[in-house]
């Protein structure tokens, strides 16, 4: 769908900025809940559904407003039950999005950009490059969205900022989001404590998103010494280990949370004994846990996961030092759905 140019998406209002529109009409501005409700808690899809609305104020929503959804290219059901979503955006740019069946809910991980600029050496995503960040209503509609189709005996409850991008490179649009994701009356009222946002250690953005947001903190660290992360994340040559476990330190974190510190197992890199225990020690500064994710191959790529032993006695060796450490089963591998394998170009032009 081509929008008009005089009409932008309602979704990337705030509720202050709506309520700011409405006084400009001369309009109460106790309307901008009514709308947002049906928008977040009714999934409307037009204005004139807002029944409890003046039809003159409903049509002059419909002049301004649209309420857009994403366009679904295609999705991908993985053997495990996990699906991949291919979003086609209004300026026919691709991004992904992936569903992953629990026990008794859904987890969705969505992107915060298309491409990315990070250049990790061992996540597909980076091998597109950088397209462009995704706007704040782009970000809310892939969870608003994909929501809308659930069928109502599983519900979805956690979401993670770990899919294409790097979220604290657009860090404005992913708060405001995140924001609106977790607002309790007018948004889409998930739990701050079932949010989680994963960066690649932005050092600068940290004491910021720790005042701004009530989402849980990843990083992605991938190694417990600055050679081998120079070599796996090219960002640690701009915010070296030092820099970025003293923001970690200094984050704010609320009671009762800790730092997710996400480890990429590749063998023959990052994987050995002395490895292990230096993440141990690195670490120990810290309320943290560490989620040991086995390196997903993809075709082409120079690194290898390592043998179910050698995975198994560094997670020994954490537990040991008094870690909860996790094992990550990735899921959707087999339709390239799994971390580090998103890449919404791999067949179409970004």
């Amino acid at each position: 769908m081509i929008m008009k140019p005089n009409k932008s998406d309602i979704k990337e209002l705030s509720k202050v900025q709506l309520v700011a529109w409405l006084k400009n009409q001369g309009l109460e501005p106790y309307r901008a809940a009514q709308i947002l409700k049906w928008i977040y808690l009714c999934q409307a899809d037009t204005f004139a559904e807002m029944t409890d609305l003046g039809k003159e104020l409903r049509n002059q929503l419909s002049g301004r407003f649209t309420i857009n959804r994403l366009e679904q290219a295609n999705i991908e059901t993985s053997q495990d039950g996990s699906q991949k979503y291919l979003f086609k955006l209004e300026d026919g740019k691709h991004v992904e999005s992936v569903l992953i069946p629990e026990k008794d809910h859904y987890t969705l991980c969505i992107s915060s950009q298309v491409g990315c600029a990070q250049g990790c050496r061992f996540c597909l995503t980076a091998k597109g490059g950088f397209v462009r960040n995704l706007s704040k209503g782009e970000i809310i509609a892939q969870v608003r969205d994909i929501a809308s189709h659930l069928e109502s005996s599983k519900r979805l409850t956690n979401l993670v900022l770990m899919g294409m991008g790097e979220p604290l490179a657009n860090y404005q649009n992913v708060v405001e989001a995140v924001n609106t994701l977790t607002d309790s009356d007018t948004g889409l009222r998930f739990s701050s404590r079932r949010v989680t946002i994963s960066t690649a250690g932005i050092v600068p953005k940290l004491a910021n998103l720790g005042r701004e947001s009530t989402a849980n903190l990843a990083i992605s660290l991938n190694a417990a010494d600055n050679s081998t992360r120079d070599r796996l994340m090219p960002i640690n040559r701009k915010y070296p280990i030092e820099k970025l476990l003293d923001a970690c330190v200094r984050f704010p974190l609320r009671p009762r949370r800790r730092i997710t510190f996400e480890y990429v197992l590749i063998k023959g890199i990052n994987d050995s004994s002395q490895d292990a225990r230096r993440l141990a020690e690195l670490l120990r500064p810290l309320r943290a846990k560490i989620n040991l994710i086995p390196f997903n191959t993809y075709e082409g790529c120079e690194f290898e996961r390592p043998a179910e032993a050698v995975i198994d006695n560094f997670k020994e060796i954490l537990t040991r030092n008094n870690y909860t450490a996790i094992i990550r089963c990735s899921k959707g591998q087999d339709i390239s759905a799994a971390c580090g394998q998103l890449r919404a170009n791999l067949k179409l032009e970004i």
